[in-house]
């Protein structure tokens, strides 16, 4: 493919690119609720999927969403290519290239993304590494757009730890788009410094290990699981980050119409209580549903099938 472009990391896209997604995804959203179905624009097109690690919404949202659009999805799980034990990122990116139509990979070192993309002639999403998760915070900014009608001027709260790729990139997406990006850390836990200084280039980002003082006002409270997969001092982290759980009592610092979301699976009574994450103010399943609607129109933008 010629100029084949890749989402690596959220910043590949420009504020412009991301609003066309997010234009489009709405289209294609409405049409199919309105339709039942949406026009086949990927016919006899192929995405691969290449996952490391477990996936609900991730792959259900590509697989489901592909299938609508008239595509077909090959899922190959660690068992199927051994990538970079039994056979090299290379030379799994060139015999993909040589049947696929696009590439999604979900993996643990963002290098491995990296050098599939070097090495490959159609374009390649990154469904999640440990840098970054583009395809997430895209989802999470639409779902914002939907419900607040905006995203320029909002104060959008992330709480818990910051080291985190939906943090990451979710700091990106929101400064690009003219939103505040403030992060609620305990020292040790907050965002990678390259991300922030990237971020601080589109707009304004605080950080704080006060989580009241970071929800303060917020538009949007956001968080995650303290335990991501691959951590091993699980007992630790539930201890210092135990004040920093989203409760009735942090989210009313927030504003009155505030929103609560998290990328899921989540635990309740750990990161979230349950009164607020099935609660009137939480949007997860919108939010969860949103996956399919955005990354429909990332792979028609990518396979430039608009």
């Amino acid at each position: 493919m010629k100029n084949k472009k890749d989402l690596l990391l959220i910043t590949d896209f420009s504020a412009k690119e991301i609003w066309d997604i997010f234009k489009l995804a709405k289209k294609l959203k409405i049409e199919l609720k309105k339709k039942g179905k949406n026009k086949r624009l990927l016919e006899g097109k192929s995405l691969a999927l290449i996952f490391e690690k477990q996936s609900l919404r991730t792959r259900i949202s590509f697989e489901i969403g592909m299938a609508q659009l008239g595509g077909h999805v090959v899922y190959l799980d660690p068992r199927d290519t051994g990538i970079g034990v039994r056979e090299s990122e290379a030379d799994v990116a060139r015999v993909l290239s040589s049947m696929a139509n696009i590439i999604a990979a979900r993996t643990y070192a963002h290098q491995t993304i990296v050098n599939i993309a070097e090495n490959s002639k159609i374009p390649v999403i990154n469904a999640l590494s440990d840098i970054e998760h583009p395809c997430q915070a895209l989802t999470d900014l639409y779902t914002i757009w939907e419900i607040k009608g905006k995203i320029k001027g909002l104060k959008i709260v992330y709480v818990g730890d910051g080291d985190n790729n939906v943090a990451h990139s979710f700091c990106l997406g929101a400064t690009m788009l003219g939103a505040t990006f403030v992060c609620g850390s305990p020292k040790g836990f907050w965002m990678n410094k390259d991300i922030v200084k990237k971020a601080k280039q589109y707009g304004k980002v605080l950080e704080t290990v006060d989580p009241q003082d970071a929800v303060k006002d917020a538009d949007v409270v956001v968080t995650d699981t303290w335990i991501s997969m691959g951590d091993s001092d699980k007992g630790q982290r539930m201890k210092i980050f135990k004040k920093y759980q989203v409760n009735k009592d942090l989210m009313k610092f927030a504003k009155k119409d505030a929103i609560f979301m998290h990328c899921l699976p989540a635990y309740r009574e750990k990161e979230v209580t349950a009164e607020i994450i099935d609660g009137p103010q939480s949007v997860v399943f919108q939010e969860a549903e949103n996956r399919m609607h955005v990354q429909k129109a990332l792979l028609i933008k990518l396979l430039d099938k608009r």
